[in-house]
């Protein structure tokens, strides 16, 4: 059986079942390609930002280093969040260490946050299209008993067809759930990676402008 004839001859719920299997898919391989070339374009791009700051003479020379590399926008925020502000405000307040710990630490999880986009949708696709398709098969199954029995004959060969052709479903959750289990694997690891750089980064650049105010 084509996959034309499985359509045409599937009710509305089968044709949901497939819907939103081929949403889920779509939607998961858009995002494993977009996010792979992002985090392999950050991995390269993060060591080069921070070791041209240290090679830098001053720190606004250093921004301007930094920002010929830090294309996506990991590194110099960090940099930026460290001109602390003057006025009076509650953000102002208490010893400048504690100030530059405060605003390297939200800089850093706003950039991880970012870094981690898209995530969430291929835990969900992993975790659910297994029992979408599941629900395809179990109800096309159920069709088919159904019809037979109302044809009144139900042999192993009038079963065996209507119930491989069910199974697809089946597989076609699996398809879709497998690439998004493995992507999420391997793009959770690549952004722990970047994660675990930057915050080491960030306890330099800490111990870098506390030591030059004492």
């Amino acid at each position: 059986m084509s996959l034309l004839t499985f359509w045409l001859q599937g009710d509305f719920v089968i044709r949901f079942v497939a819907l939103v299997l081929l949403a889920l898919s779509v939607s998961t391989w858009v995002v494993i390609v977009w996010k792979w070339g992002v985090l392999r374009r950050v991995q390269r791009d993060v060591p080069q930002s921070i070791a041209a700051f240290w090679q830098a003479a001053q720190f606004d020379d250093a921004l301007q280093r930094v920002s010929q590399f830090d294309r996506d926008q990991c590194v110099k925020p960090m940099l930026e969040a460290t001109v602390l502000p003057l006025d009076a405000t509650l953000a102002a307040a208490g010893e400048r260490e504690h100030q530059l710990t405060r605003v390297l630490r939200d800089s850093m999880q706003t950039t991880v946050r970012r870094l981690q986009w898209g995530h969430l949708l291929l835990a969900t696709a992993g975790a659910i299209a297994p029992f979408v398709g599941l629900l395809g098969t179990v109800w096309g199954i159920f069709n088919a008993l159904s019809g037979m029995a109302e044809a009144g004959q139900i042999t192993l060969d009038r079963v065996a067809g209507p119930v491989g052709e069910a199974l697809v479903m089946t597989a076609a959750g699996l398809a879709v759930a497998i690439p998004a289990v493995l992507a999420y694997n391997i793009l959770g690891r690549a952004v722990t990676h970047i994660e675990v750089e930057l915050e080491g980064f960030a306890q330099d650049l800490l111990n870098l402008l506390t030591g030059r105010q004492r």
